[in-house]
């Protein structure tokens, strides 16, 4: 039995009856879907909800969630050039949901080393693993040696704890604050019934320093 709170049996009819009618969707409508999710990401800037330089010359960034990074990517680079000659940088992920891992990799980059081994996925009916290093190259400049420190909360969930537990476990950042929700594995709902969803995960989440996540 999995402790991940990812795991959850939901009563919500009409949470299946909006799923089911999903599913029988046209191309054109899925489209369009798409397309208004990434104009309201877009009115939100993609997670980064506030940015700013603080007395003493502290970085801050409160960063709702972790958008894709075909939208986000030239916004991620914005905020990290903004902090990059900052003497410490605070990361508030105090109401962070989750989201990307590929824009966790992009933002990881900049304070860690290059090829860094991050985060891997193993996939449950599959022998592979997907795995996650930092990148080599990234617009702007590397903050290594900047003081870094991220803000939880019981809030703190899913690819928002992963990036925490990675830089915790690197001993790259000092963490601050409440004990995080306890979203570890990937995974997805599925329709019990014509009243019950159950979110189940489709793989596991492994720390390579801990094994773990």
């Amino acid at each position: 039995m999995s402790k991940d709170r990812h795991i959850k049996v939901t009563f919500d009819p009409e949470a299946i009856q909006r799923i089911r009618a999903s599913n029988s969707k046209s191309e054109e409508q899925r489209e369009k879907e798409r397309k208004e999710r990434i104009e309201r990401e877009k009115q939100e800037n993609y997670g980064f909800h506030k940015l700013e330089r603080m007395e003493g010359n502290i970085g801050y960034l409160d960063l709702r969630y972790f958008s894709g990074l075909n939208q986000a990517g030239d916004t991620i680079v914005a905020a990290m050039n903004f902090l990059a000659n900052t003497n410490a940088v605070i990361i508030d992920l105090r109401q962070n949901g989750g989201g990307s891992p590929l824009t966790i990799q992009v933002i990881s980059s900049y304070y860690l080393e290059d090829y860094t081994h991050l985060n891997s996925f193993e996939w449950r009916g599959s022998d592979s693993i997907q795995q996650f290093w930092t990148l080599p190259y990234v617009p702007g400049k590397k903050m290594y040696d900047t003081d870094l420190y991220i803000l939880t909360s019981a809030r703190t969930f899913s690819g928002a704890e992963e990036f925490t537990y990675n830089m915790k476990n690197l001993k790259r950042a000092t963490i601050v604050g409440e004990t995080t929700g306890g979203g570890a594995h990937p995974g997805g709902s599925r329709i019990v019934n014509d009243y019950f969803l159950v979110w189940v995960p489709s793989g596991r989440a492994i720390n390579p320093i801990s094994k773990t996540n």
